[in-house]
């Protein structure tokens, strides 16, 4: 008797090794996260929402090993390392160089990113369609959005000449980000004159040099940098009266006056189906990059109002979210 005849002769059965794993319940899947910004974030809570909705809890059949850099994306390799050391089974990461730092301290570790603008641009993948090797995700695309932001910016303020540009310098996206934004403000009759900022200690600075340029609006490009000072950013802006035009609603919601991009919370749900295949046997490099399909328009009313700046009809009504 062959041992399958054997196994259903005392009505044991034979399950297949997939099923017995997906059985042991018990077994814990090691996720490292690595994360530029703090603990508690709540893009990452949307993540692990996601992850627990497709039957990965924690402390049951999940373990998350979290590294945040705290605001430097300078300790982002360093925090990288880290994780490949407890070696965890994948690395979930965010942003341009939170995705580089993941591919540079492991070639073998699958590795799951969000919020990168421009993957095949910057390095982290050879091909949206054909990622290959061992790294995918999800991009927000700012790079060809910040075009769309400057057009709103002179959709806002119809007389804009000129504009400032906040430039997070050691993001790899950000000299792409300036190509398109000059190429978009040939187009549209607007000088642009760039500030960089590299570290946080370049802040004072680069609010006074933009003080002197008699600019009549600001963009801040996104960068963990600049979303951590979002508020001093809008602070600064409103004590001069400009209006500010970013690429992510929590700008706004600390003041700022408009962004137009990607749905963050989206895309950090959506994650998490790509953590949940890998972790299941897909190849990770077979998986395309997915390009976003939500999109919005947030405006701070109360900051316009503020600026004595009227919003014209034509942008509130295609706002996703007016804060009053």
């Amino acid at each position: 008797m062959d041992r399958r005849a054997f196994l259903r002769a005392i009505g044991v059965g034979f399950v297949a090794p997939g099923a017995v794993n997906a059985q042991k319940t018990g077994i814990l899947r090691r996720v490292g996260i690595l994360h530029a910004r703090f603990p508690g974030n709540s893009d990452v809570e949307k993540f692990r929402k996601g992850l627990h909705e497709l039957g990965r809890h924690e402390g049951k059949n999940l373990k998350l090993e979290y590294r945040w850099a705290e605001g430097r994306p300078e300790r982002l390799r360093a925090l990288a390392d880290e994780l490949v050391r407890t070696n965890v089974e994948l690395i979930f990461t965010a942003t341009t160089p939170g995705a580089l730092a993941a591919k540079g301290a492991s070639d073998t570790i699958p590795i799951v990113f969000v919020a990168v603008g421009d993957p095949v641009g910057a390095g982290v993948v050879s091909s949206l369609a054909r990622p290959g090797g061992n790294v995918t995700g999800l991009t927000h695309f700012s790079v060809d959005l910040v075009g769309k932001t400057l057009e709103l910016a002179k959709e806002v303020v119809p007389h804009l000449k000129h504009i400032a540009v906040l430039a997070p310098s050691s993001n790899p996206t950000t000299a792409l980000k300036l190509v398109r934004i000059q190429s978009a403000a040939l187009a549209l009759g607007v000088k642009v004159q760039v500030t960089e900022v590299r570290r946080t200690g370049d802040f004072e600075r680069a609010f006074e040099s933009i003080r002197l340029q008699k600019t009549a609006a600001l963009m801040a490009l996104l960068d963990t940098l600049t979303i951590t000072y979002r508020k001093e950013i809008a602070d600064f802006a409103r004590a001069h009266r400009l209006p500010t035009f970013f690429e992510q609603r929590e700008f706004v919601e600390v003041g700022g006056l408009a962004s137009y991009g990607t749905s963050y919370p989206a895309m950090y749900r959506r994650a998490a189906t790509y953590v949940d295949k890998v972790l299941k046997g897909t190849r990770v490099g077979t998986l395309p990059v997915e390009q976003p399909t939500r999109f919005e328009l947030v405006i701070n009313m109360k900051t316009a109002k503020a600026l004595g700046l009227t919003i014209p009809q034509s942008v509130l009504v295609r706002a996703d979210r007016v804060i009053e």
